[in-house]
């Protein structure tokens, strides 16, 4: 069956996986489960916090930047719980999953004060769109200056679900690597022209960077690989590897290894199920698909992925860590050269949205809710 005939076909089920991704990933949260944080393996301290917290990055001065979903950026320092709302924000559409997205420091942040972020930016009609976009820091002023949008995801979609969104440097910091979703389209994962679905390699001024794999074949020029869903978290491992997360199905959770042209395989392959049940196909040996390192079916919803290879937790180093939305944890994945390995699942109670490693080793993490806390993992003792 072609992809547009199962586009057809699966008409009244993209409203309802849109509706239950929507659900899993930006609806308000139900009530958790209660969870003992104190009984967990680790020392966790609320730090602070916000309104749906979706992002954060640490400053060289201590201080922190917070997205929150619906399109504030906020300077926040710990130290005081001194918050500001930064002036300057472009609009953001904030519907679904719609959100004020990710944010990182350049590379040459401590001389340019710029910082890269990522938003679901509205249009004249109903169509939303992940945008990639640049700032200088004011603090001063409390302010974003000089905002540029630097890449635009196309098509534009009426959905409000997918836009992934999430960035990460490559290691040598002359490119920008960034996700997008398929908007619950199916179709765009394999559509050539377009970038959804996709992990894009970008200069760092957004434009696509040359050499990359798939442009003499007539993909989009910015593609790095593609047949992707949802794709909420990117990382590079100490050794130059690119991993990424993304949601699946009903089910189907999986993190890949990224390797330039390869096809992972979505809508035609899958570990889960569309959402009324029917099944998806999984992968084989033969199928001509990247096949994923990890997948969890159950889902565990997973909503951001950070490296870790500090030495505050060194039995933790060389992990992969995930947070989960639906599945209201925190899994720790080992990795073994291109081998990824299942090694914690901690039930933490509430939905989570952002994991990163701060400057000190600490883990941190950012709470789906109204009232969303920041939380800081350490060790216990």
């Amino acid at each position: 069956m072609s992809f547009r005939l199962q586009r057809l076909a699966l008409a009244a089920l993209l409203t309802l996986g849109a509706a239950s991704s929507a659900m899993a990933q930006g609806a308000p949260a139900t009530t958790p489960p209660k969870v003992d944080l104190a009984a967990l393996p680790f020392a966790v301290t609320e730090v602070a916090t916000f309104a749906y917290p979706w992002s954060m990055a640490f400053l060289p001065d201590g201080k922190q930047l917070v997205t929150q979903k619906r399109g504030e950026m906020i300077l926040f320092n710990p130290q005081t719980g001194e918050k500001t709302v930064l002036q300057g924000t472009p609009p953001v559409a904030s519907a679904g999953q719609a959100a004020l997205m990710d944010v990182v420091l350049a590379p040459d942040f401590v001389s340019s004060r710029k910082i890269y972020f990522s938003y679901s930016e509205p249009s004249e009609g109903k169509e939303t769109g992940t945008a990639l976009a640049t700032a200088t820091l004011d603090e001063a002023a409390g302010a974003l200056t000089d905002v540029q949008v630097i890449f635009r995801a196309e098509p534009l979609i009426t959905s409000g679900a997918h836009y992934s969104g999430r960035i990460a440097f490559s290691p040598d910091k002359t490119h920008l690597f960034f996700t997008n979703g398929e908007r619950a389209q199916f179709d765009p994962s394999q559509d050539p022209k377009s970038t959804l679905g996709k992990v894009l390699r970008l200069n760092l001024d957004g434009t696509p960077a040359a050499g990359n794999p798939l442009a003499e074949k007539g993909f989009h020029p910015a593609i790095w690989s593609y047949g992707q869903r949802n794709l909420t978290g990117i990382a590079f491992d100490a050794d130059g590897r690119l991993w990424e997360v993304e949601m699946g199905p009903l089910g189907g959770d999986e993190i890949n290894l990224v390797k330039p042209g390869a096809n992972y395989g979505w809508p035609v392959r899958s570990y889960g199920d569309h959402y009324d049940k029917r099944p998806i196909p999984d992968h084989t040996e033969d199928d001509g698909f990247e096949k994923p390192k990890v997948y969890w079916n159950p889902s565990l919803a997973p909503s951001s992925m950070a490296y870790y290879n500090a030495d505050l937790f060194p039995g933790w180093r060389n992990s992969l860590f995930v947070t989960g939305l639906s599945g209201q944890a925190l899994a720790r994945v080992a990795l073994d050269g291109e081998t990824a390995t299942k090694a914690d699942h901690w039930r933490m109670g509430m939905r989570l949205r952002n994991v990163r490693v701060g400057p000190d080793g600490a883990l941190w993490l950012l709470e789906d809710s109204p009232k969303g806390r920041m939380l800081k993992l350490t060790p216990k003792g």
